[in-house]
């Protein structure tokens, strides 16, 4: 068996790289359902807050962007409202559980595809690399010679 040019092995460490790279620009991805919980959070707060001021129906319109979904639940206001943000917020943390949980799994499969892609496409080049026949413009020139 030939021994294989080193370069082809760089390719594929290169390969492996890009399934490197792909985790880190995942972990920007995965912090992201506890922030909007954390941001969502700070706006049920201040909605629970804007209750006590006299203008507490403008205060809360005024917060309806930070609310995001919420919005609708307690806009606009009238009855029971603290009953109401509780009863967002226990709403609002099980979706983003759930937005938490669906971000991993495809955070999870992105690097499995990525992966195989990767160790597939290299596993490929060696392949090639292993099977490709060297050309010796000397040896060639010398069978046609012998002829």
């Amino acid at each position: 068996m030939r021994k294989l040019d080193p370069t082809w092995f760089a390719f594929l460490a290169m390969g492996f790289a890009v399934v490197g790279l792909t985790g880190l620009f995942a972990t920007y991805a995965a912090p992201i359902p506890l922030e909007r919980a954390v941001l969502r959070e700070q706006a049920l707060d201040d909605a629970a807050a804007a209750l006590a001021a006299p203008d507490a129906a403008a205060r809360l319109e005024a917060l309806r962007d930070r609310l995001g979904e919420s919005a609708d639940t307690l806009l606009p206001p009238a009855g029971d409202m603290a009953a109401r943000i509780a009863a967002e917020r226990l709403a609002m943390r099980a979706r983003l559980q759930q937005d938490e949980v669906d971000t991993v799994t495809r955070l999870r499969w992105l690097m499995s595809v990525v992966t195989l892609g990767s160790a597939g496409f290299g596993m490929a080049l060696l392949g090639a690399a292993a099977g490709q026949k060297r050309r010796n413009p000397d040896a060639e020139t010398s069978k046609t010679r012998e002829r």
